[in-house]
């Protein structure tokens, strides 16, 4: 089968298109055909050696893919093969045309959506759900600022938040992610490249500040964000590339919280209950995974290029 290879760590190029042996399922996993893989950030700081979890080289990259299943091993219950799933972390890699995965990582894929919608849920919507409903805690009718909301964790975040009932405030930072974002379920909108942006969002809220904000850049936004949080408010940071300088007199004043967490960490049980809720709004309806670009596999130097860039649009997928 054809599969990325990391060598060593790097830059994109070190990402390599190979032809290695098809893996077979031992007990208790399952051997996935994968049609599509998705590309996340986290991606790219592993394979720069810069992550928390440094795999073994060589290795094939990504946790996020959707296809069908092509055998399974002993004492397998959970699929069989020729059904269509997603994954959420695999054992062998998902940049691949095969993958093996514990049953437990394998997830119904249901008939409306497509492989390709299907390689962006893993990631992009177990962390939007872990963040809104294991440590933001989000209530129906509060507010939530969703802080770079335009790509793949960001257009999860907003769907499952009005799901949830809440008040949804979006950012991007071009016109056409801005119109993404209010598509994807943003009821106010607000461009961060913006000078003053900061002011339109206490404005909208009447100057009262927003119950929770959701972000994905904490080292450029995390001092500003708690000036816009509210009394009791929460911070959840899901992403940051760097340090942040934060004035902490922002959260005293507002007896307010900043939280942080990895999907890697979460417990069996939270695993189980957010897989649960996202099949259930997948098929629905109410989930709809957005697809911004398609990029073959063996272009994935290209796509960790990209998935780096501002201005994010959707997720990027590659085609297997």
């Amino acid at each position: 089968m054809k599969a990325i290879r990391v060598h060593q760590f790097g830059g994109p190029e070190v990402l390599k298109l190979e032809e290695i042996p098809t893996p077979k399922p031992e007990a208790g996993q399952v051997l996935v055909r994968i049609r599509a893989a998705g590309v996340n950030p986290y991606d790219t700081y592993m394979r720069n050696g810069t992550y928390a979890i440094k795999p073994p080289l060589p290795y094939t990259p990504g946790s996020d893919a959707a296809g069908t299943i092509d055998a399974i091993g002993s004492g397998v219950k959970k699929v069989k093969p020729g059904d269509r799933v997603y994954t959420a972390q695999t054992v062998t890699g998902a940049y691949s045309e095969y993958a093996v995965a514990l049953e437990d990582q394998v997830h119904r894929l249901p008939q409306n959506i497509s492989f390709e919608q299907g390689a962006g849920i893993g990631v992009p919507y177990g962390t939007a759900y872990h963040a809104l409903h294991h440590f933001a805690k989000a209530r129906a009718g509060e507010t939530v600022l969703v802080h770079g909301a335009s790509g793949g964790v960001g257009t999860a975040a907003l769907q499952i938040a009005r799901a949830m009932g809440l008040s949804v405030f979006g950012t991007a930072g071009t016109d056409q992610g801005l119109e993404l974002v209010r598509r994807e379920g943003a009821q106010q909108t607000f461009n961060h490249g913006k000078a003053g942006y900061h002011e339109e969002i206490l404005k909208a809220t009447g100057g009262r500040g927003v119950d929770v904000i959701l972000e994905m850049l904490a080292n450029v936004n995390l001092g500003g964000d708690l000036k816009l949080v509210a009394a009791q408010g929460r911070v959840v940071v899901i992403g940051s590339r760097g340090d942040a300088t934060v004035t902490p007199r922002d959260l005293m004043m507002r007896r307010a919280s900043v939280h942080a967490f990895t999907m890697w960490a979460a417990q069996p049980a939270e695993v189980a209950e957010i897989h649960a809720a996202l099949t259930a709004g997948l098929e629905n309806g109410t989930l709809k995974p957005v697809v911004g670009k398609q990029i073959p596999l063996a272009e994935a130097a290209r796509a960790h290029k990209e998935v780096m860039e501002s201005g994010a649009v959707g997720k990027i997928i590659l085609v297997c």
